[in-house]
C-alpha cells in the first residue's frame, strides 16, 4: 500500500513495514497508508496477530519537518489523519507487537507505544519524544497513547526533558519490554506474533478493549477548542523558529 509494506507469514502473522526512505517520516502519504493497511488487516479472518516494524535504519523519524509548512487548514487534517489511524492501531482486535528495529523519534516512539507489546533491537539507534523542543504540540491521542502505557515519572522525563536516548536506555524508559540483538530479534518477535495469535480471539478482543477503553474515549471526546490550542502551538513564531532550526541541522547532516 504505497508507503507501507504487507506481507504475511505462517501462523497468521502480518508485518507491517513502514517505507517511505529516508527515516519514515510521517506525512498524510504515510498515515493514510497505514490507516488502510489497519483497515484490512482488521477484516482478514486469516490474520491472528500484527506486526509492526520500519524498513532501513528508521523505525519512524516521526513527523516530516521538510514538508512544506503547513496552515491552519492542513494542520487541522494532518491531526485527524494522525488521530485516526492511531485509534485504529490501538483497538485493533488482534494482538499488535511493534518490532522497534531502528530510530524511533517523536511521532515514531507514538507509533511503537500503541501496541500491545514492544520489542526492540539493541542496537546504534536512538529513541525520544522531542516535540517540546521543535516547537510542536502532542496531539491528544499521542498524549493519551503515552499515559496509557508510560508511568507519570517516565512520561515526564520523556515528554518535558525532549531528548534523545540511546536504544539502550529503552527498557528503563518503559518504552520496550525487552532488547535483542540482530540475530535474534524477528525470530524471537515471530515466535510471540504467533503465541498471542494463537489465544482465543474473543477473550484476547474484550480484555483489550477494556484496558484501552478510557483511552479511546478520552481521545474521541475531544472538545474541537482544546484540539484548536494545540494546533495553534505548532504556528507560534517561536515554534516555527524552533523547527526551522531543525530543518537546517537535518539539512546540514543530509
Amino acid at each position: 500500500m504505497g508507503t507501507v509494506r504487507v506481507e504475511d507469514r505462517s501462523g497468521g502473522v502480518r508485518i507491517l513495514t513502514l517505507d517511505r526512505p529516508p527515516a519514515n517520516a510521517e506525512d498524510e502519504t504515510l498515515l493514510t497508508d497505514l490507516s488502510a493497511a489497519l483497515d484490512d488487516t482488521r477484516e482478514n479472518t486469516d490474520v491472528r496477530a500484527v506486526v509492526l516494524t520500519g524498513a532501513g535504519k528508521f523505525f519512524s523519524g516521526g513527523f516530516d519537518l521538510s514538508a512544506p509548512r503547513r496552515e491552519n487548514e492542513q494542520i487541522v487534517i494532518m491531526t485527524n489523519v494522525f488521530r485516526d489511524a492511531h485509534v485504529k492501531l490501538l483497538t485493533m482486535p488482534k494482538p499488535t507487537i511493534t518490532m522497534m528495529n531502528g530510530h524511533a523519534i517523536a511521532g515514531g516512539l507514538i507509533l511503537v507505544l500503541a501496541c500491545d507489546y514492544r520489542l526492540g533491537l539493541d542496537g546504534d539507534y536512538k529513541i525520544g519524544l522531542n516535540e517540546v523542543a521543535i516547537g510542536a504540540a502532542y496531539p491528544k491521542v499521542a498524549m493519551e497513547i503515552v499515559r496509557l502505557r508510560l508511568t507519570h515519572q517516565r512520561a515526564s522525563e520523556l515528554l518535558l526533558g525532549a531528548a534523545l536516548y540511546p536504544a539502550s536506555q529503552a527498557i528503563r524508559l518503559g518504552v520496550v519490554d525487552e532488547l535483542f540483538p540482530p540475530e535474534k530479534l524477528e525470530e524471537t518477535v515471530m515466535r510471540r506474533a504467533e503465541r498471542v495469535g494463537a489465544f482465543p480471539r474473543e477473550a484476547y478482543v474484550h480484555t483489550k478493549m477494556a484496558l484501552v477503553a478510557d483511552t479511546v474515549a478520552r481521545v474521541m471526546g475531544e472538545p474541537a477548542e482544546d484540539s484548536a490550542r494545540a494546533a495553534a502551538v505548532w504556528m507560534t513564531p517561536e515554534s516555527r523558529a524552533a523547527r526551522a532550526k531543525q530543518r537546517e541541522k537535518l539539512g546540514k547532516k543530509g
